[in-house]
């Protein structure tokens, strides 16, 4: 990984907590269960998404004040990553239990040292272009987490989007850009995403918070309290000889929900939190059609994952002749070679070759169903 530079000024009072889990079956058969899209260069760069997101973390937070949550299947992969990161700072779970089990056990673990911490969660899967501006971001949230809010960071909604959530925000808090969320609204149809768009009163739900963990550990206490007492009994035995037993007999009993459903809407309903409105070229890079589109490409559009920066559709090993909006992923060390085609993904791995149009790259899921149901998870 590029180690940040020794002049980068570190703000230690926050923490950053870096969420790799899931398995980004969109994005198969590139990403798959044991080699999920975060441990991939997905941006155009020679870094993996993790690696990014810690670069992109590390004027907030050092590698000291930095954890990853992941699962067991991960955990070596991201310790060869993240060779600057402490061991102890990779936080390994048993079996997923979504977003809201791994933050809160990050938090409870933070907790236990510095109860007023500030803790910021952050996906290893996003995309951002402006990491300055993100980091801007990420410290005006700060400032509203001080006040004891919790602080989600959203983005400015660029179109009507139906595959996002969204926050309804209301009034200003203070001078600064932090804004209270009223509620946060799920996935709309086009129609409702254009008027949430016109309105200006809703913001993309990006995933991201920022919070002091005593007070999200309270509100966690409040909302799911079989949740909250489960992790603070592993966090109590964490630096303990009983931590696997304990692990064991209680992570498989914690709820699986997300934190947004867990905490963040109850939250938002009593007035506990708030926003910073983004602009920092965020992605969430959830199938090949998005690299399509957020990664540069030749003058006919075609995308080469890994390809040359000066020239975007090229690369050794790859041969297109009148094609136009390709993305192609050479992964195989084959020559993948397309002519006269238009608009298909094009993914090349040792042991699955993928084509599909580009407009149901999202349904590429539906193909590791396939695989799963007859039989054929070697493959996924």
């Amino acid at each position: 990984m590029t180690e940040a530079s020794p002049d980068v000024r570190h703000d230690v009072a926050m923490r950053a907590v870096i969420l790799a889990g899931g398995s980004g079956t969109r994005l198969w058969p590139l990403s798959r269960l044991h080699q999920p899209k975060f441990l991939h260069p997905l941006s155009g760069s020679p870094l993996s998404l993790l690696q990014a997101t810690v670069e992109r973390v590390a004027p907030l937070a050092g590698p000291e004040h930095t954890m990853v949550v992941t699962g067991a299947a991960h955990a070596a992969a991201v310790a060869r990553q993240l060779t600057a990161l402490p061991e102890e700072n990779i936080l390994v779970e048993p079996s997923a239990r979504d977003s809201c089990a791994a933050i809160g056990l990050a938090a409870a673990l933070i907790a236990r040292h510095d109860p007023t911490a500030i803790m910021g969660a952050f996906a290893a899967d996003h995309l951002i272009t402006n990491p300055a501006r993100f980091v801007d971001v990420v410290r005006s949230a700060v400032a509203g987490a001080s006040q004891g809010l919790l602080m989600t960071i959203a983005i400015t909604p660029t179109r009507p989007e139906t595959g996002y959530g969204y926050l309804r925000c209301g009034d200003s808090v203070g001078p600064g850009p932090v804004r209270m969320v009223e509620a946060f609204a799920e996935k709309p149809a086009y129609e409702l995403a254009k008027q949430y768009v016109e309105s200006g009163d809703y913001l993309w739900n990006a995933g991201m918070f920022v919070w002091r963990v005593d007070a999200f550990l309270a509100e966690l206490s409040r909302q799911q309290p079989a949740l909250h007492e489960g992790l603070c009994r592993v966090a109590a035995a964490w630096d303990s000889p009983s931590r696997d037993e304990v692990l064991t007999v209680t992570w498989p009993t914690l709820t699986k929900i997300s934190v947004d459903y867990a905490v963040m809407e109850g939250a938002a309903a009593a007035g506990r939190v708030g926003t910073v409105p983004g602009d920092f070229g965020w992605t969430d890079v959830g199938d090949f059609q998005t690299l399509g589109e957020v990664l540069p490409g030749d003058a006919r559009g075609n995308v080469v994952l890994g390809g040359n920066d000066d020239h975007p559709g090229e690369k050794p090993g790859v041969l297109l002749r009148d094609t136009d909006r390709l993305v192609v992923v050479p992964n195989s060390g084959r020559l993948v070679a397309a002519l006269g085609v238009s608009d298909l993904v094009i993914v090349d791995t040792p042991d699955v070759v993928l084509v599909c149009s580009r407009e149901r790259s999202q349904e590429v899921k539906a193909l590791v169903d396939d695989l799963k149901a007859r039989g054929d998870e070697g493959f996924c």
